[in-house]
């Protein structure tokens, strides 16, 4: 039975403690620190099944670990990931169980909730998805006049896209050739209409991924679909080229599609955690349904370490709490994330709405105003491109920048000697935020200068370092491993939540501006502008006057 703490966590003697060690130690450099410590690497590191996480470039020595295992156990920590585990309701202003690492429990697993046995629902509906995804794959399924499928569109917004594009984008190298998937999820129709000038109508099946198939910009682009393609073929096309991810039979079968192509999940899956299960749909068609086995085995192998490791090793709890440390007791309020591998490029995007969506909160769980700050803006891009980008201002700018460094130790495409330069540049990136440049040293750079020349140049080529980073390596891109990496991610997000007390799984925030957007869009239908602030009134005006037909 979930009870709540009696205090926020904010008024527990570790936090203070916390704030005083921070304002102790925030002057102290990590070369100081890697001076002291030969051995901070291998202290400060852990590996798992192919996946290194060195997290000694931070700023934190063995007391700031103590006091933030401190905070964990002050947090409940322990017993909310067993409760996440069992199946309680730990979602409380909804009411759900929230039991997405079900979905990657092996067949022989059990796990009962509400006296069900849910393991056997989703080896079912796995082995469903995979089945077609196989009939798809062998050419066995066909289009209205008898054709093989060679391109999948996958038609849905949120975690009903980003998580998919991600996987199906990383595992690239596994994909079968000649059957192309493509993701649309923008309401602007140039996202659809761009992908459907690539698409043959006799050779394209669309998978429209809504649980409640309510979702308005996925059902906008679902109908325009729709009609491209019953332009060309008629309506008796429909059922051989749209399939569902949908838990709702009545509006998947209005909109023509046959429920026995309907694939579902539970209210237990949130969208954002949604991958593993039948929204993973294209990702199964593009790679086959042993490799999506093997993407669902590295994120159970990640669970198990979760729920079982003690937490001074522990993954996603070390990475959670310091990321705590940074965002609420150092106010580093961004959190950038580089992966040196082009396939993981969606990666950033996929954590951002992970992260963002379910720890961007302002009250707890019982609705109480928290005092302090909580979830991080994520923001990155890929390695070497975000170093001509934005690293001057990490390097050089005047903000305080938490980073991961995300990177592959070997790649799939191994073109001579250009790894080796990706590889040393993600070191090199994480070395030199860490270290930085001193005046010494750019003094002996700049030994052929002087005068006001050296007074202009020397400020310039200081380097403040002391920038913390973790670097994720990956023996290499594969579905196992990335199963681990995404589960890693997302038991850090939990980890942070259960520490602040806020609710990470429900989003609220989400729904207010479709609320107002319904009401603008009926004002726009009408051609009339209703009561609303001067800047809002106005742009509907000036939309109202300037829209052709």
């Amino acid at each position: 039975m979930i009870s709540e703490r009696l205090h926020p966590i904010n008024e527990s003697p570790v936090w203070a403690r916390l704030h005083q060690h921070q304002r102790a130690t925030r002057h102290v450099h990590m070369r100081e620190l890697f001076a002291q410590d030969p051995q901070r690497f291998d202290r400060y590191s852990l590996a798992l099944d192919g996946l290194l996480l060195d997290y000694s470039k931070n700023r934190i020595t063995d007391r700031t670990l103590e006091l933030l295992l401190e905070l964990a156990d002050a947090a409940n920590l322990g017993q909310w990931m067993q409760w996440m585990r069992s199946g309680e309701r730990i979602n409380v202003s909804e009411g759900r169980a929230v039991l997405h690492t079900a979905l990657r429990l092996p067949p022989d697993a059990s796990l009962t909730l509400e006296g069900v046995d849910v393991v056997p629902q989703v080896q079912a509906e796995l082995q469903r998805v995979i089945a077609f995804a196989e009939r798809v794959r062998s050419g066995a399924w066909l289009g209205h006049d008898g054709q093989p499928i060679r391109r999948v569109v996958n038609i849905g917004i949120g975690g009903s896209d980003l998580g998919p594009l991600m996987v199906a984008e990383a595992l690239k190298p596994y994909a079968q050739p000649g059957l192309a998937v493509d993701f649309v999820s923008n309401v602007d129709g140039q996202h659809l209409a761009q992908v459907l000038a690539q698409c043959d109508p006799a050779s394209t099946l669309f998978i429209v991924a809504s649980k409640s198939f309510t979702t308005p910009e996925t059902l906008l682009n679902a109908q325009a679909a729709r009609r491209w393609l019953v332009a060309a073929a008629g309506e008796a096309a429909v059922p051989r080229h749209f399939v569902a991810v949908s838990t709702n039979a009545a509006a998947v079968r209005a909109f023509g599609i046959d429920t026995a192509n309907m694939f579902g999940f539970w209210d237990w899956v949130g969208g954002r955690y949604s991958v593993w299960s039948a929204i993973g749909l294209p990702v199964v068609l593009a790679i086959g349904g042993d490799n999506f086995r093997q993407f669902l085995a590295g994120g159970a192998r990640m669970d198990c370490h979760f729920f079982e490791t003690p937490f001074a090793r522990n993954m996603p709890v070390l990475l959670g709490l310091i990321g705590i440390w940074y965002n609420t007791f150092y106010g580093a309020h961004t959190h950038a994330i580089m992966p040196y591998d082009h396939g993981l490029r969606r990666l950033p995007a996929h954590i951002q709405q992970m992260d963002m969506e379910s720890n961007g909160k302002r009250v707890g769980r019982c609705g109480e105003r928290l005092d302090f700050d909580t979830g991080p803006v994520i923001w990155g891009e890929e390695g070497v491109n975000s170093q001509h980008a934005f690293f001057q201002l990490l390097h050089q700018g005047t903000r305080l920048v938490p980073c991961d460094f995300i990177v592959p130790m070997n790649s799939h495409y191994p073109l001579e000697g250009q790894h080796r330069v990706l590889v040393a540049n993600c070191f090199a990136q994480s070395e030199a935020l860490m270290r930085g440049k001193t005046e010494a040293e750019a003094l002996r750079e700049l030994s052929h200068v002087s005068g006001d020349e050296l007074d202009m140049l020397l400020p310039q080529k200081l380097f403040p370092g002391n920038q913390p980073s973790n670097t994720i390596a990956l023996e290499q891109v594969t579905p196992y491993t990335l199963g681990m990496l995404l589960a890693l991610y997302e038991h850090k997000v939990f980890v942070q939540g259960a520490i602040w007390g806020v609710n990470s799984f429900d989003q609220w925030g989400v729904e207010y501006g479709k609320q107002l957007a319904k009401r603008l869009l009926a004002e726009m239908d009408a051609g009339t502008a209703g009561e609303h602030d001067a800047s809002t009134w106005g742009l509907m005006r000036h939309y109202l006057e300037h829209r052709h037909g």
